[in-house]
């Protein structure tokens, strides 16, 4: 969410920061009515003054028993007009609120120009990837042929985009999950928390998922909204919370189901796990400091990046560029894995500095260290990773040409010991 009076102050530079997004001038507009609501604003408080001295006068002619007739119908007209007027401004607030929901982040200078995918920026590459010494196999081609994910049953019982896992690689899944909790948790500072699957208005909207992308999401029939990701609920521990400075950064972490309507996916990775209705990731969510949040962005790519190394898997880090940065970011670094049954690089992790964009729609404040409201807070999200993508990577990248799976050493422990599925 936009502040008007910074648009007031720098409407050029508003507009050249939605030019990068690739919108159109804006600022003329959402001024011209904001003018109308301070035009309307300032009558209504100009004849509310004019009332408070019209009925200053009728009492004072009452207590000298004169005639109020006349004063008192003027007031009555200038409490109609105010009203109309406070009408008219409070029409014209709310034009201004609906437009400025759906005007996205301003983005970080640093984060390069560019329409799409293509114009993003890999930072840097980390990990050799596996010479198999044969053609490695995707990930649906290995887990139904070890009999243990079946989307033909998921589809009976669901429909398309859906998984079911069985036996060894749903316990595989299971350690994925625990074994990033425990990383977060344990070594970044994480605090892990248990939340809703389940969420009101508030809430997505203060995370940017509404109003402009209702259809990317599952709704309820009693009015809530199914999470797309655990960033929602974890963002919004601080909605209309003014948070002690000593408190700042606040680091969370859950692990959860997330559900997306995949609404502009029609015919993209159609076969496989890759891009499902219902599917499993760790979330971490940083509320900082203004003055930190550029620090706690690197920090919190850098406690994702830990997992995929942990795990073996070769990554990259790419910096989005304009046109690929998501509504709600100034900033966002992917981490991207690859995928040798695909011969590909798949986003596995997306971390995203949103400075004060999500803080203003949710009314997250801090209090410095005076005890005086300081301003808002800087929220930040990523994946700590997606589990079912790290599924994927695991069972792709360990592979033999027998077609069992080797199990990283770090996920031994949560598998009780076991070092390979199937063979």
């Amino acid at each position: 969410m936009h502040d008007i009076r910074a648009i007031r102050d720098d409407p050029k530079g508003f507009d050249d920061a939605m030019r990068r997004r690739g919108l159109a001038p804006v600022s003329s507009r959402l001024l011209d009515i904001d003018t109308l609501r301070r035009t309307a604003q300032s009558l209504a408080q100009d004849l509310q003054t004019r009332r408070n001295d019209i009925s200053r006068r009728i009492g004072e002619a009452k207590r000298r028993g004169e005639e109020t007739t006349a004063l008192e119908r003027d007031a009555v007209a200038l409490q109609n007009d105010r009203e109309t007027h406070e009408k008219e401004a409070q029409r014209q607030e709310d034009a201004v609120k609906a437009a400025l929901e759906t005007l996205p982040n301003i983005l970080d200078a640093d984060v390069p120009d560019g329409a799409d995918e293509r114009d993003n920026v890999v930072v840097k590459e980390v990990g050799a990837r596996r010479d198999f010494g044969f053609s490695p196999k995707q990930h649906f081609e290995l887990g139904e042929a070890l009999g243990l994910m079946d989307f033909s049953l998921a589809a009976r019982l669901a429909g398309s985009r859906f998984v079911v896992l069985r036996g060894a690689l749903a316990r595989l899944e299971r350690g994925l999950g625990q074994f990033m909790l425990d990383l977060h948790t344990g070594e970044h500072g994480y605090e892990e928390a248990s939340v809703p699957l389940l969420v009101n208005d508030a809430a997505v909207f203060g995370t940017g998922q509404l109003p402009k992308f209702a259809e990317d999401l599952f709704r309820t029939t009693d009015g809530r909204w199914l999470i797309p990701t655990a960033e929602v609920p974890l963002t919004n521990f601080a909605a209309g919370e003014i948070l002690p400075a000593k408190t700042l950064p606040l680091r969370l972490t859950a692990l959860t189901d997330c559900f997306r309507a995949e609404a502009g996916a029609a015919g993209r990775d159609t076969r496989g796990m890759l891009r499902q209705h219902q599917f499993r990731k760790v979330e971490m969510v940083s509320l900082t400091h203004p003055d930190d949040s550029a620090a706690e962005h690197e920090r919190m790519t850098r406690a994702a990046e830990t997992v995929l190394e942990r795990l073996g898997l070769p990554y990259r880090r790419v910096l989005l560029c304009a046109g690929d940065t998501g509504f709600s970011a100034a900033k966002t670094f992917d981490l991207e894995v690859w995928l040798p049954g695909q011969q590909a690089w798949r986003e596995i992790s997306s971390c995203s500095n949103c400075r004060d964009f999500q803080a203003r729609r949710m009314d997250a404040r801090f209090r410095g260290k005076d005890g005086k409201v300081a301003g808002f807070v800087h929220t930040l999200n990523g994946s700590g990773v997606a589990v079912g993508r790290a599924l994927i990577a695991v069972m792709e990248t360990y592979q033999q040409a027998d077609g069992s799976l080797l199990v990283p050493t770090v996920l031994q422990p949560y598998l009780g010991g076991i070092a390979r599925i199937g063979g």
